[in-house]
């Protein structure tokens, strides 16, 4: 079973194709996903990496935690699934009332 990997502090140049050959020195990339800014198309400068088997996976981020890449120091670890988001931001949903006054 493979394991996705956190890459963060990525260059704002990084490509899903150089970030995947930076860890395929390190055993079979099965896919790699840089994180776009859907408004400006740049880099968010943190992607994904799922490598095929999970000690190919900690051999990686023991080599490359912390190592120099384009002049940044990266951040790989383990992915966490993504939490669920909480309802709120911008004064949508919530369905609740507002006692603020009014009419």
């Amino acid at each position: 079973m493979g394991k996705k990997l956190y890459v963060g502090n990525l260059p704002f140049t990084a490509t899903d194709a150089t970030l995947g050959d930076a860890f395929a020195e390190f055993g079979s990339v099965t896919s790699v996903k840089i994180i776009m800014d859907r408004d400006s198309g740049r880099s968010k400068g943190f992607g994904f990496v799922e490598m095929s088997s999970d000690e190919e996976a900690s051999n990686a981020i023991s080599k490359l935690n912390g190592a120099p890449w384009e002049g940044r120091n990266m951040t790989v670890n383990e992915a966490r699934p993504m939490e669920p988001r909480q309802g709120g931001g911008r004064g949508f949903g919530g369905g609740g009332r507002s006692d603020r006054g009014g009419w």
